[in-house]
């Protein structure tokens, strides 16, 4: 049915949990997958005109390490399930962006993601990264709760 898969996710449970299940359907469908994470460009934070909060050496390296532990997870969950899994980290200012140009550049025939991540009170309900995917994508998107 489908051939090629993509999810994205950002490591926390609810997208571990379409990941697992996205993989799963990826095997029963013979189908490869790319994972995708996001990851947020750098902006500067001024508490004043002089004193910054956080350098970005330090922000890249922890969302860096972020990205690898949510991808490590998508490898594993593939080879324990005998599916093909292509890694992917992208640094964007909008996600919801990011997932759909990754989609269309890599051919995919569906989005299998979470209802939704870890961006604060938006997580609360339908995550407006996953609401703007099914707003702008022509490709079908599989949204697990």
């Amino acid at each position: 049915m489908f051939k090629h898969i993509l999810i994205p996710t950002d490591g926390s449970d609810l997208s571990r949990k379409a990941l697992l299940y996205g993989v799963e359907l990826a095997r029963e469908s013979k189908a490869k997958v790319t994972a995708l994470t996001i990851r947020e460009p750098y902006t500067v934070t001024a508490v004043d005109t002089f004193t910054l909060v956080g350098s970005q050496e330090e922000f890249e390296m922890t969302s860096r390490e972020i990205a690898d532990r949510a991808l490590e997870q998508a490898k594993m969950a593939g080879e324990a399930a005998g599916v093909a899994i292509d890694a992917v980290q992208e640094v964007h200012d909008q996600p919801f962006r990011a997932i759909i140009d990754c989609a269309l550049a890599n051919r995919c025939d569906l989005v299998v993601m979470a209802s939704h991540g870890r961006r604060g009170v938006s997580a609360l309900l339908l995550g407006s990264v996953t609401t703007k995917v099914l707003t702008h994508s022509k490709i079908p998107v599989l949204v697990y709760r």
